[in-house]
């Protein structure tokens, strides 16, 4: 059903409104003029969050390089590993590295560097602000990695791997100088990649500055320094862009859908657009009534307008989905969103019996698009008697309240941190998952369980793929969560850089260039 015309206006200049609140009451920081050979860009948090991080700094800084990285449409290129083989039985993977390689502190890149970063990774799970490090979780099966010689090393699993390479891909394979941890594996000082740029200046929580490395083994950056500013606040962002003091934004969350709209309408900007790998989804608490069954989540997901809520809440900046893996990996399966409100009325009434139930609705109080598109869901689930209390929320006190169950609907969004569905799925369909425990969603599917079982042991990527389709319908059918939209990364930039291209996880940085 579609949202009344002038609520829908009403909704659209309150998303204007509070998206454009920065442009005259938000004071933007003062700055000294830059000298022409930096760029100065912003994100909404640090990107290197330091030596107590277990990657130091986010991938998207391009100052270390892993064996894998992800390309364009998630599938597994070569980076640090310029090519591999896969056993016949898919239990071992030979990985043959690139040559000529240095690190930045002129150490040599070899087979002894990347055994000393699966020793620290081995040692324990290390904590990120982006994804854990964990060697279960990126080489799960792991039975021993050896040298083979200085430019080939050897994984060998317990069981078939046959997509190993998709769980390696960025964070799964960080690949950092010996020299750069210390006994217990955390890092001595900045971190040491073999990455175009290297770090030049970091100050926790204000700003990191990257340098071009002048001896790096690839193509090198276009430009001599970034500065990367921890800006926060989306609207101080935009103004500091608007205002001429960064030359653009990156990272997740960029801009919101109706500042990037804003900002296409003055022609010093233009704007970079990619997929990201945010499925954004409602969670019920499955533990308990109303939602322990499976009927009422299927009506909620049937009387939803997702294409709607994209246009006037998103401008457009996203894709309904009602599947839980995100459509950044090439094992995402197309399928048809099932929206129709008079059969999501028949499920509703089953189980409620016209009685009506009052829920609490917890959302991000720090972020305005998520009020608004409550705000649009909550008529369409009032028609199917269920009534809703919106309670904007600081994210950590909303999920101490839905891990202990003390919630009706919450919002929620992940990110794919690799190509390998199994990852997402383990999360939030197998029994032990741990976020069907921490946001207390009472998921419990036993063909699922055996079709993960019978994944982790099939060599045949073409059957394993078969697989994840199964379990993927089953998704759509059984909701763990109720999927709203693949999100998009957008980001915004002055017409004087050139080559501002965004990526599925970050921003090209080293092929940015002035435009004059």
């Amino acid at each position: 059903m579609k949202i009344k015309k002038s609520m829908k206006l009403v909704l659209l200049m309150l998303i204007m409104t509070l998206g454009l609140t920065a442009c005259g009451t938000k004071e933007t920081p003062k700055e000294e003029a830059v000298e022409e050979k930096q760029v100065v860009l912003a994100g909404r948090r640090h990107l290197a969050p330091g030596e107590e991080d277990a990657y130091y700094c986010s991938s998207i800084l391009y100052v270390w390089e892993p064996l894998v990285r992800q390309g364009e449409n998630g599938e597994p290129e070569p980076a640090l590993a310029e090519s591999w083989e896969m056993s016949k039985d898919g239990k071992e993977w030979t990985f043959n590295l690139r040559k000529n390689v240095k690190f930045h502190d002129g150490e040599d890149f070899n087979a002894d560097s990347v055994i000393a970063n699966l020793d620290r990774m081995k040692k324990e799970v290390r904590q990120s602000s982006y994804y854990p490090m964990d060697i279960d979780s990126h080489y799960p099966d792991l039975k021993a990695y050896e040298k083979i010689d200085d430019n080939t090393i050897k994984l060998v699993f317990n069981e078939a791997k046959p997509t190993q390479l998709y769980r390696m891909v960025n964070f799964g394979s960080a690949i950092y100088s010996p020299k750069n941890f210390n006994e217990e594996g955390n890092f001595n000082g900045f971190a040491i990649g073999t990455g175009p740029f290297k770090i030049k200046e970091n100050v926790k929580d204000d700003f990191v500055v990257i340098e071009k490395n002048e001896d790096y083994w690839g193509e090198k950056a276009k430009v001599e320094e970034i500065k990367i500013k921890n800006i926060p606040d989306v609207d101080t962002r935009y103004a500091a862009l608007k205002a001429g003091e960064i030359h653009g934004t990156l990272d997740l969350d960029s801009l919101t859908p109706a500042l990037a709209e804003e900002l296409k309408k003055d022609d010093k900007f233009d704007l970079a657009t990619a997929k990201s790998t945010i499925v954004k989804f409602l969670v019920l608490n499955g533990s308990k009534a109303p939602f322990d069954d499976v009927r009422l989540k299927q009506a909620v997901s049937m009387a939803l307008d997702r294409q709607d809520i994209v246009d006037t809440v998103y401008f457009g900046y996203a894709e309904p989905t009602t599947n839980l893996l995100n459509y950044s990996t090439p094992f995402y399966k197309e399928i048809k969103v099932n929206e129709n409100m008079e059969e999501a009325k028949k499920l509703a009434n089953e189980v409620l019996k016209g009685e009506r139930v009052s829920v609490d609705y917890y959302i991000s109080g720090a972020d305005v698009t998520q009020k608004t598109e409550a705000e649009m869901i909550a008529p369409l689930l009032a028609e199917i008697g269920i009534d809703v209390n919106i309670k904007p929320m600081e994210v950590s006190a909303m999920r101490e309240e839905m891990k202990a169950g003390n919630y009706g609907i919450g919002r929620e969004r992940q990110g794919l941190s690799n190509g390998e569905p199994s990852t997402i799925f383990g999360r939030f369909m197998l029994t032990s998952g741990d976020h069907n425990q921490n946001y207390s969603l009472g998921y419990s599917n036993e063909k699922v369980n055996e079709l993960m079982e019978k994944a982790s042991k099939e060599s045949d990527v073409k059957k394993l793929g078969e697989i994840y389709d199964e379990i993927q319908l089953i998704s759509t059918e059984t909701l763990p969560v109720i999927p709203l939209f693949n999100d998009m990364n957008i980001m915004g930039h002055t017409k004087d850089l050139k080559n501002y291209k965004a990526q599925i996880y970050g921003l090209d940085l080293p092929n940015i260039e002035w435009a004059k």
